[in-house]
């Protein structure tokens, strides 16, 4: 059992560096790992999303539109939902990363709206060394995302190809 898994790499005497990710070796299937902090989404963050992507569906940003419907109130759009959980799972997901394999299973179960606060926390599904690049390994996760209340708003399965220890571009840096 691991009693932790550093953050910082010692690069001299009473010198640390800032670490982002876990190399390949470090997962372990049946892990769970809480993403920390959360975000709470703001109205801001729903509209420019909407423009960004170029999303006209009025629940977003129409607030007498989306009275007349079921919420009562603008719906985040989940396409906010999704990046911010991918996002905030990056520190330790996919800091190493060489390349997202893909997105799967993506369930949007509950709405979130402005002033919600959003968590994350994603568990290992299983993990094994790439066949084909052998100093790098292919690590599947759930994510899955709560609001302030606990409520599952999204999940979804992320597979990607993460470096195993020694072999990144940061362990070869002498920045």
């Amino acid at each position: 059992m691991k009693e932790s898994i550093p953050a910082h790499k010692r690069i001299g005497p009473r010198r640390y560096r800032e670490t982002s990710g876990l190399y390949f070796e470090d997962f372990e299937t049946g892990d769970v790992f809480e993403h920390r902090p959360g975000r709470t989404v703001t109205e801001a963050d729903n509209i420019w999303m909407s423009l960004l992507t170029m999303n006209p569906q009025p629940l977003h940003f129409d607030v007498e539109f989306a009275k007349k419907t079921e919420w009562k109130r603008c719906l985040i759009d989940s396409t906010i939902t999704f990046a911010m959980l991918t996002g905030m799972s990056v520190r330790t997901i996919s800091g190493k990363l060489v390349a997202n394999l893909g997105w799967d299973r993506v369930r949007a179960t509950h709405p979130l709206f402005a002033g919600d606060t959003l968590y994350a926390e994603s568990e290992i599904l299983s993990k094994r060394g790439s066949k084909s690049r052998p100093t790098q390994g292919i690590v599947t996760v759930r994510t899955r995302g709560f609001n302030q209340k606990r409520k599952l708003v999204m999940e979804f399965e992320r597979t990607v190809l993460v470096y195993k220890r020694g072999h990144s571009p940061e362990a070869k840096a002498n920045y």
